[in-house]
């Protein structure tokens, strides 16, 4: 039948995956990429659920595609109200010729069924992706809090200003530093040395082998930021191979972000770029890759390719890319992979396969991070969300919020910073260190926990989600008011997945609640005793609390 509401997940680079529901009617819905990849416009993950389902009860459908490049998805309901979902490959710009003794495999999509609403389908992927579609060393580890250099230093650093700012991170309880953009060729802005994957000797002496070393011997792990399938104009790669770039014979190529895309369909690009990367990670301590991607295909044409397989490229190219994941995977094992598009423009579950975690989104605005981790949390798990903590005001949106509230939302993901912690006053580096001690003890029931969502930003002035352990002890309760309000109303948050028999005790207060009763009544969060500062304390928009519930040891 066609009783179904439809919700897609859409935005834009800073704004991936928002909530978009609507009725089904008679004709086609879909979302869709033609960009080369899954894209931050829509998500290759759709949702159908009867009008009455909500969070926690009723009919849900889920749908997900395996894959990471053009896709549709769409559902069409006919005159006799029945409806069809397809979901792959977009057909816009394809077509493959399939010779004699040929196959071709085409993406798989998985499909959630749940009577316990939208919670139990996530739920069930979550646990899907987690533990069967992510694989390797780092599957089943918890994730290092990290410190990453690119909005605290953007191109102007050089290797004394890294080392210090590592030291800092180190004292405060950091356990990897990621050297973001400009390490390699002749890279000092955004307009040059990409495919140059070899140091810059002015600012890293002892190139990447050196600065590894030092780090590492600060007690820190090591991590390196790449974008391997792009290619500066001016780069020496690109003055000695024009013809790896994907672009129009006869047209003058556009670019985007002053780059180009190398044309991964074809074998020899692919080689050269691993064993540039490869040479790299051999001699060198590196525990950790970012691997970005910052611009959409445009002018798909590859010059290996006649014209009557052109359809073929933007595929291709994709599974040139997952040949370079496996390559690196293969010979680099213990390497944490984190996957990245621009933020968000990738975050698909082909991508969770090779990398089991993704930067979230460039926008590391903590309010606007409440909706975009909201969203992504439908489909795939919190340990695959990378969440950094960032300076103010912050440098997307200008706002300014607290360190708290930062933290607050960040930790619910693979935790990190993204900021100059020598820049930050005394009063806050302590609150950063509590902030990591806080994660360290509590990251196990973060990343692998029951997750569960308890109300909606995109509804709602108050945001809330909580976490709970696999034996039910532990819940860890994210609670989050957007703008202030004045002498509001008495609220109380209904908790799930607790215990209803065990007795929980709040962190910091001596208050205990049965499970049945935080459940069926809530917590009471507009009350001090609750663990919520009186109103002259909270008077402020952007605020927020998390509750930490420990069971009675029996």
């Amino acid at each position: 039948d066609c009783d179904y509401d439809w919700i897609q997940f859409s935005g834009a680079w800073s704004r991936e995956r928002q909530v978009k529901t609507r009725r089904l009617e008679q004709g086609i819905q879909a979302v869709s990429s033609a960009r080369g990849h899954s894209s931050h416009n829509h998500n290759p993950f759709i949702v159908l659920k009867r009008p009455s389902a909500d969070e926690f009860q009723g009919e849900v459908m889920g749908f997900s595609l395996v894959y990471s490049g053009n896709f549709l998805a769409q559902a069409e309901v006919d005159t006799y109200q029945v409806t069809r979902v397809m979901m792959g490959i977009n057909p816009f710009a394809f077509s493959w010729k399939l010779e004699q003794g040929e196959t071709f495999q085409t993406p798989e999509a998985v499909m959630v069924y749940s009577d316990q609403g939208l919670n139990g389908m996530s739920q069930t992927f979550h646990r899907l992706y987690r533990t069967r579609l992510a694989r390797g060393v780092w599957r089943d580890r918890v994730r290092p809090v990290l410190l990453n250099n690119w909005e605290a230093t953007y191109f102007d650093f050089d290797e004394e200003k890294l080392i210090s700012i590592a030291k800092a991170a180190k004292e405060d309880g950091v356990e990897l530093f990621v050297l973001d953009d400009g390490w390699f060729g002749e890279r000092s802005s955004d307009s040059s040395g990409l495919g140059d994957w070899y140091a810059n000797r002015d600012r890293l002496p002892g190139g990447i082998k050196g600065l590894s070393e030092k780090i590492e011997a600060l007690g820190l792990k090591f991590g390196l930021w790449v974008e391997l399938e792009m290619v500066n104009p001016d780069s020496d790669l690109y003055r000695q191979h024009p013809d790896w770039a994907l672009q129009t014979p006869g047209r003058t190529p556009s670019q985007g972000r002053n780059q180009l895309v190398l044309d991964f369909s074809r074998k020899e690009v692919v080689d050269h770029i691993y064993d540039m990367i490869a040479g790299i990670l051999s001699e060198s301590k590196v525990s950790y890759i970012k691997w970005d991607m910052n611009r959409s295909i445009t002018e798909c044409y590859s010059a290996a390719f006649p014209a009557d397989r052109q359809g073929e490229i933007f595929h291709r190219y994709m599974l040139g890319v997952y040949r370079l994941y496996e390559r690196l995977i293969k010979n680099f094992p213990e390497i944490l992979f984190e996957s990245c598009a621009s933020g968000g423009a990738r975050f698909d579950a082909g991508m969770l396969y090779y990398a089991p975690q993704c930067w979230t989104s460039d926008d590391s605005d903590a309010v606007e991070r409440i909706r975009i981790q909201y969203g992504t949390s439908f489909g795939y798990p919190v340990v695959s969300m990378g969440a950094h903590v960032s300076a103010v005001p912050n440098h997307q949106l200008g706002r300014m919020t607290s360190i708290e509230t930062r933290g607050n939302v960040a930790m619910f993901g693979a935790f990190g910073y993204e900021l100059d912690l020598q820049k930050l006053s005394q009063e806050e580096r302590k609150k950063v260190q509590k902030q990591i001690a806080f994660m360290k003890q509590y990251r196990e029931v973060i990343q692998f926990g029951t997750f569960y969502r308890l109300q909606s930003p995109f509804e709602h002035n108050i945001a809330a989600w909580m976490v709970v352990s696999e034996d039910r002890k532990t819940a860890i309760v994210g609670y989050y008011k957007i703008l202030n309000d004045v002498n509001c109303e008495f609220r109380r948050m209904k908790l799930r997945g607790l215990d209803e028999n065990l007795k929980y005790y709040l962190e910091g207060k001596d208050n205990w609640f049965y499970g049945d009763e935080l459940m069926n009544t809530g917590l009471v969060t507009t009350d001090a005793s609750s663990g919520q500062p009186m109103p002259e304390d909270a008077c402020f928009d952007f605020w927020s609390r998390l509750y930490v519930l420990k069971a009675e040891e029996q």
